[in-house]
């Protein structure tokens, strides 16, 4: 029997951040909750896991994670700026180590030529700095929120593995396929 590639991946970031001493929060937009939701399938997780914010509105990431209007305005919601600006909101307001933060156009509509559906930011911040990494998957609504909840998982691996040593603060914008 195959284990969901998401619990799998949370179980491996529980147990690091358990061994390290790291706390974890979201802030999610198109993953809907799938990030904190996978987190908190595994028994445990309280010891580490300080919560998450599913932010989908505008207003909701400017009131729930300080996201500028004037950012959202500039970028859009779907931008690196605001995946970083929730990330940072996220690790403020929820007291944590280590946030994780997920913009992106899940589909099928809401694409354009400059923003095509599964176009995905996922962005990571902790005391060193915030990492965010651009990301475009080809599946349907369902695939697209599953890869990009793996991606932060992944992100927050990462960067948890690092938290030991001193994480690097700049910002990878990786394009991808998934």
């Amino acid at each position: 029997m195959a284990e969901d590639p998401l619990e799998v991946l949370a179980e491996q970031l529980q147990e690091l951040c358990l061994r390290a001493g790291v706390t974890v929060a979201t802030a999610e937009s198109c993953t809907g909750g799938l990030v904190a939701s996978a987190i908190t399938d595994v028994n445990g997780s309280s010891a580490y896991f300080q919560g998450g914010v599913v932010a989908y509105s505008n207003e909701a990431k400017v009131a729930l994670l300080g996201v500028p209007v004037e950012m959202l305005e500039m970028h859009g919601a779907v931008s690196a700026q605001v995946a970083r600006a929730m990330a940072i909101g996220a690790r403020a307001r929820l007291s944590a180590d280590l946030a994780v933060a997920v913009t992106g156009v899940a589909g099928p509509g809401g694409g354009s030529a400059s923003k095509p559906v599964g176009l995905t930011y996922v962005a990571v911040a902790d005391a060193a700095g915030v990492d965010v990494r651009r990301l475009v998957w080809t599946g349907d609504r369902l695939a697209n929120k599953e890869s990009g909840a793996r991606a932060a998982l992944e992100l927050l691996l990462l960067r948890a593995s690092s938290s030991s040593g001193s994480a690097g603060s700049g910002s990878a914008e990786d394009g991808a396929a998934g």
